[in-house]
């Protein structure tokens, strides 16, 4: 009895750890989306978060006290600042920090900072969003359909999406898709997904960018938001 006892305070305990822990910090993860830029560590406060991060990879999301902060992005080994930013981060709240645009030419290296909604999808649904972060590549629109299923007749599910932007999230049944990135009224794709593999409960991220330095060909980034 003692034990059941002990170990039901120590769960109660963690609970309200965990509550409070959520009442008073924010999440951050980072993606490194700039096709010409090398390498780079993130500092907060001055303080090393990340290091050594190359291009088109992320971190996992990083706990942040409430409030705004510094973010430093150097080049990797060194003091030389790239980007530098002051987000609010809101108690609660999870954020993506993607680095685009390019470290040498236009648009320029800037941070594209999103507010992500981790809440569950309803049912059996997933929720996607996706961003134009590919600093070469015009507006484009957005085909989602089944694998390989033709897209005459078909019309776009976002459409003249130009670069820097990101969607709202799009809820949908957990199944089988293709997603194909067409230039802005077009069906010349410029990315293709090939088959994706959902199932319920997931929330992704999706970022178009470009190839190392810049151009084509395209690609796609899946973050994994939740699950």
């Amino acid at each position: 009895m003692l034990g059941k006892l002990c170990l039901t305070a120590a769960v109660s305990v963690l609970g309200v750890s965990m509550a409070f822990a959520q009442a008073t910090t924010g999440r951050v993860r980072v993606l490194h989306a700039s096709p010409d830029a090398p390498a780079v560590d993130v500092l907060v406060d001055g303080a090393k978060v990340l290091e050594n991060l190359p291009y088109k990879e992320y971190s996992e999301y990083l706990a942040l006290p409430a409030g705004t902060h510094e973010i430093r992005v150097n080049v990797t080994g060194t003091s030389t600042t790239v980007l530098q930013a002051s987000p609010n981060v809101a108690a609660g709240t999870d954020y993506t920090a993607i680095a685009v645009g390019f470290a040498g030419k236009t648009p320029a290296l800037k941070l594209l900072l999103l507010q992500d909604n981790n809440a569950l999808p309803m049912g059996n649904n997933i929720k996607v969003r996706v961003v134009h972060g590919a600093a070469s590549a015009p507006a484009v629109d957005v085909y989602v359909t089944t694998p390989f299923e033709t897209l005459d007749g078909k019309n776009s599910v976002l459409s003249n999406v130009p670069f820097e932007a990101a969607s709202g999230y799009l809820e949908v049944p957990a199944s089988l898709y293709q997603a194909r990135v067409a230039v802005a009224g077009t069906k010349t794709i410029a990315i293709d997904s090939h088959r994706l593999v959902t199932w319920p409960g997931i929330i992704r991220t999706i970022v178009a960018v470009d190839a190392k330095n810049g151009g084509a060909p395209f690609d796609l980034i899946v973050l994994p938001d939740r699950n």
